[in-house]
């Protein structure tokens, strides 16, 4: 039963009647000063405040909320989420693991029908989908029955867990991207529950989940462990955070865009170190930015390392939810809760935030970042030179730029000579251009059918329109699309080499840009709609031509894409592309009709005319006023309604899809897709005893920066590698291996691709990729290979590592692979937020080098014998463990800090994970 320890429980009298909520003005009011806090904080107070039972939420936690401070404190606090949001690919495996609860509950003779999701749990299919097809009317067509085809088998465990468990629901594929589809319809602000009524809140298996913190509500991602913990009723706890507040002032330049502010927003929050914190934006430029706009940076927090970027509510969220077809009644019980309890925006001057970082809107210029990280931003304007710096520092190529690569490739294939076109412009010589191609960039002569061209160093090879970071911005989507009428009015087009996409995050950016008759224009430049979800960002960009691919493969090109996505990492968005760039949905239009991105925009031409005149973006670019003109005219609530009121329904395959029956799920042995999951089978039922980790070897020793895209299974896969071996033995045929994400139900697949990543550096092997040296024999072999002679000699593993370890996506198969290689700890300079949690929760013991330290100045090769001593004795959070490093006999100890952070996460680890704790709680209750 919830108690109320300070008396504040009372009730709200609304339009929509009477409700009875946790008041923060009555606490303020009996001398707790609430207006210094955060809007984030006071959240996070009243979540506590209202879940108190005094066993899992504490006094001490309510005092260590209420009495938050600039400085934050190493205390632990509670939060427990109103709903949870899943997407499929971390979705399934969570599933699997609920599912498998119940299969191990059945086993030892309880009535595993109890459970069940505790709270709300929306999981929205869109991580499935990849561009196999594109550039045609069919693409959109085609992909969803390839999409179908490949993973029907995940489709129908999904329709069996929509149908068996409670509080549990599936938006079928094709719909939309979960955030997005978080963002327009399934938050609600304000949540009116049980004759109560609280904000909004969620957590997410999905590290951009805190898009939803652009409309106000709290919400962040965290890895499927943290988030199955949280449907069983388990409250998340994590260290009380900082609050940086990012005050905005100004208003941004004509011709700039949401995307050129928030990449602008992550190099600076980057170079102001975040990570780990919440940000909450506050400051009088806040005032001119739409919902929208807000959510474009929210949904970059992974980016800038933080775990939320909170915007209150303010009357810029209700218009906002007004125009997405959120009914009157919920619009006004928003606005009359969050003015009664002390969470509608004003009084920003009162509030005390740990540091504040400033930005002025008026300095943002038109921005692109990468190659490989979203925090490392490029101006525009600098962007040529940059590139040749980079080309040169990252590839050793030497770069001399050629002007107009574009007239060079017609005129070669014309025969070359010194011509001049209608502007009076003289193309170089046959001789001059073989030198320039002698000397500077790697160049290859690529031609199928009809189609002849030049493809070289800095060519643009994909062009997507992705993610819901921009897709869910019209104000950048009408954009694009009048970028490309421009386009398409003066005769350019995006040159053959270019492999583009278009991939809304609903389906209302096609009924608004439908309405606008822009989907023409865009279909018209080959950006047709190929579908619903998530597709280039997340790695689903489908192979290349194929003789693309082959000039690429064969020549060691180093090409480029371009999206308007929120990741670039190495190798994330396609394998064979060393060059990612993100940027505005209306700049990957333009970038695709330039074909390459070493061009100066402003003073270069991105294409020709069929008269040979010229074209420059500027030509093209649409001013602010042409947009908001456009947008005024199509965007309609009937279109949300349109959209949201069939979410559920998915088109006819997803109705004709035939799930299992039955309370307990009917596992399929032969299945390569869906298996029980190993974590629980004939668990124990007392909690075993934690032990010292002796005479372990290291599987891989690693630098800085190593993401959960190099830890965890992503992407296609090879025959040769120890997935491909493994589904061969299966008789799986390559053309049907899909993708790692599409296989996250099956363990056996994902821990062969655990570290499998073909950019990861591990020092322990001369080859780039996921190999080690097996130290006992000096043999070199895969990570996977490696672990198995290691678990088979019953020797544990540990992993080195630099600083920020597990950034990235809140990838669980990070956690859950390291765990099923057999490492029982990884000792880094520092941790990403939501893996070290992840580790926790799998039973993984994360320990950091004490400050200064790392394993090159401690002298450690990784070829060493490592014992980890002192666990045993008993753990308290934050403790320093002993560790004796035995290397030709001679041994040496260093002092490592433990990172198990709080008592709860001790006891998570004793379990050996968070479910294990959960199940056998089950069980003995």
């Amino acid at each position: 039963m919830k108690q109320d320890p300070y008396q504040i429980k009372t009730t709200l009298k609304t339009s929509k009647g009477e409700h009875a909520y946790w008041s923060l003005e009555k606490l303020e009011a009996s001398g707790h000063p609430v207006k210094h806090l955060p809007f984030s904080i006071r959240i996070l107070l009243e979540n506590a405040l209202r879940n108190f039972d005094d066993f899992a939420i504490t006094k001490e936690h309510l005092d260590t909320l209420i009495n938050w401070s600039p400085e934050a404190s190493d205390k632990d606090i509670p939060f427990k989420p109103a709903r949870v949001l899943m997407q499929d690919f971390t979705g399934v495996p969570a599933v699997v693991d609920i599912a498998s609860l119940r299969s191990e509950a059945h086993r030892k003779g309880k009535d595993a029908s109890t459970i069940n999701p505790l709270i709300p749990v929306d999981l929205v299919i869109d991580h499935s989908v990849q561009v196999d097809y594109f550039g045609t009317n069919y693409s959109y067509q085609k992909n969803v029955e390839k999409e179908y085809e490949r993973n029907s088998e995940r489709y129908k465990f999904l329709k069996w867990a929509q149908k068996t468990f409670d509080n549990f629901s599936v938006v079928p594929p094709g719909m939309g991207i979960c955030h997005q589809v978080n963002l327009e319809y399934l938050a609600q602000g304000v949540i009116e529950r049980d004759g109560l009524v609280f904000p909004d809140s969620l957590v997410g298996t999905d590290s951009h989940t805190p898009m939803v913190n652009g409309i106000g509500v709290v919400g962040w991602g965290v890895g499927g462990i943290e988030a199955e913990a949280a449907i069983l009723g388990q409250p998340i706890y994590f260290i009380m955070p900082e609050v940086v507040g990012l005050k905005l002032t100004g208003k941004l330049p004509a011709g700039t865009t949401a995307t050129d502010m928030v990449l602008t927003i992550t190099e600076l929050l980057r170079r102001n170190s975040v990570v780990g914190k919440f940000v909450e934006v506050f400051g009088p430029g806040l005032d001119h930015l739409s919902v929208p706009d807000r959510a474009t940076i929210a949904n970059m927090s992974p980016e800038f390392g933080c775990t939320i970027t909170y915007f209150p509510i303010d009357d810029r969220t209700l218009d906002y939810m007004g125009k997405t077809n959120r009914s009157a009644d919920q619009i006004k019980l928003v606005e009359e809760y969050c003015k009664a309890n002390m969470l509608w925006r004003k009084d920003e001057d009162l509030i005390n935030y740990s540091s504040v970082v400033e930005l002025d809107l008026g300095t943002v210029e038109a921005t692109v970042s990468g190659p490989k990280r979203p925090q490392d931003k490029i101006l525009v304007r600098d962007f040529k030179p940059k590139f040749g710096e980079l080309l040169q520092s990252v590839h050793g190529r030497e770069y001399i730029p050629i002007d107009k690569r574009e007239e060079v490739a017609r005129f070669v294939e014309e025969g070359g000579g010194q011509t001049e076109d209608q502007s009076g412009t003289k193309a170089p010589s046959d001789t001059e251009i073989k030198t320039k191609i002698k000397n500077g960039l790697k160049t290859v002569s690529v031609s199928l059918h009809n189609d002849k061209f030049e493809l070289y160093d800095g060519s643009i090879v994909i062009a997507a329109i992705t993610s819901c970071t921009n897709t869910s911005n019209p104000s950048v989507m009408i954009g694009a699309g009048l970028v490309a009428r421009k386009a398409r009015e003066l005769g350019v087009d995006v040159k053959p080499w270019v492999k583009t996409s278009l991939a809304p995050g609903s389906k209302v950016v096609t009924d608004y840009l439908e309405k606008a008759e822009l989907l023409e224009d865009l279909e018209a430049l080959k950006f047709h709609t190929v579908g619903y979800g998530c597709t280039s960002c997340i790695g689903n960009s489908g192979p290349l031509p194929r003789h693309i691919a082959q000039a690429v493969e064969e020549n060691d090109l180093v090409v480029a894409s371009v999206l308007s996505g929120n990741r670039n990492f190495e190798a994330r968005v396609h394998p064979q592309v060393k060059m990612n760039y993100l940027m505005s949905p209306m700049l990957v239009v333009v970038y695709a009709i330039a074909g390459r991105v070493d061009v100066d925009l402003y003073n270069e031409p991105i294409g020709y005319d069929p008269n040979l005149a010229p074209v420059f973006m500027k030509d093209i670019w649409p001013t602010d006023e042409e947009i908001a003109e456009v947008a005024k005219k199509v965007l309609s609530p009937d279109d949300y309604q349109k959209s949201y009121g069939e979410i559920f329904e998915g088109n006819d395959i997803w109705k004709e899809l035939q799930s299992g029956e039955g309370e307990i799920y009917p596992w399929d042995e032969s299945s390569t897709y869906i298996k029980e999951a190993p974590f629980f089978k004939d668990i124990s039922t007392e909690v075993p005893t934690a032990k010292d980790i002796l005479n372990a070897r290291v599987l891989l020793k690693l630098g800085d920066s190593i993401t959960t895209d190099h830890i965890s299974p992503a992407g296609s896969f090879r025959p040769d590698s120890a997935a491909g071996k493994y589904l061969n033995g299966r008789g799986v045929e390559r053309p049907d291996f899909n993708s790692y994400g599409s296989r996250r139900g099956n363990d056996e697949v994902m821990v062969r691709g655990t570290f499998a990543n073909v950019r990861i550096k591990n020092q322990l092997s001369k080859q780039e990729g996921g190999f080690t040296t097996y130290i006992p024999s000096g043999e070199e072999m895969s990570v996977f290979e490696a672990s198995e002679k290691y678990m088979s000699a019953c020797v544990p593993l540990v992993v080195l590592a630099g600083k920020e370890y597990g950034s990235g996506s809140s990838r669980d198969w990070a956690a859950k692979g390291t765990t099923l290689l057999g490492i029982k700890a990884v000792i880094a300079e520092s941790y990403e937020r939501i893996h070290r949690s992840n580790l926790v929760g799998m039973g993984v013991l994360p320990l950091q080098f004490l400050p200064g330290e790392t394993a090159e100045s401690l002298g450690l090769t990784g070829k060493e014998e490592f014992s980890i001593v002192g666990i045993e004795s008993g753990l308290t959070p934050g403790q320093k463990f002993e560790v004796i490093v035995t290397s030709d006999s001679q041994e040496k100890k260093i002092q490592v800090l433990s990172r198990l952070d709080s008592q709860v996460e001790n006891a998570y680890y004793k379990h050996g994970g968070i479910l294990n704790y959960v199940l056998r709680d089950f069980l003995k209750d």
